[in-house]
């Protein structure tokens, strides 16, 4: 009933940028809160930034500063700019939104595929 597609991962070198897309697709009625989390080889997944369901906007730390979340409320899509990007930041980025479908008119949440970001040193 409802896909997040991510889009944006790639390869850059250390202190590029890459943006990333994550379309919400379906028999959606709203969506109440998107974000991004990522997790790095070995390690757990970690919350990157995300809009609350108030429409607050949290970063983790690691990334205050250097990236930026967006979003586009006509075409469910959120964005994930990355500046200045370090080797650390490699990981592979999900999707993730609290969706309330037509078909349930109950709130779930659903998770992209994700994209892998490869930062090289």
């Amino acid at each position: 009933q409802v896909q997040l597609v991510e889009s944006g991962g790639g390869l850059v070198q250390a202190g590029g940028s890459l943006r990333l897309s994550c379309a919400a697709s379906g028999t959606i009625f709203n969506i109440n809160a998107m974000g991004w989390y990522r997790q790095a080889p070995g390690k757990q997944r970690e919350l990157v930034a995300r809009y609350t369901r108030s429409g607050n906007i949290n970063y983790a730390d690691p990334v205050k500063g250097r990236f930026t979340i967006s979003r586009d409320n006509a075409k469910n899509t959120v964005y994930l700019q990355m500046n200045s990007l370090k080797p650390e930041d490699t990981a592979v980025y999900y999707c993730t939104a609290d969706i309330r479908t037509i078909a349930t008119m109950t709130n779930n949440l659903y998770w992209g595929k994700g994209t892998q970001v490869t930062v090289s040193s």
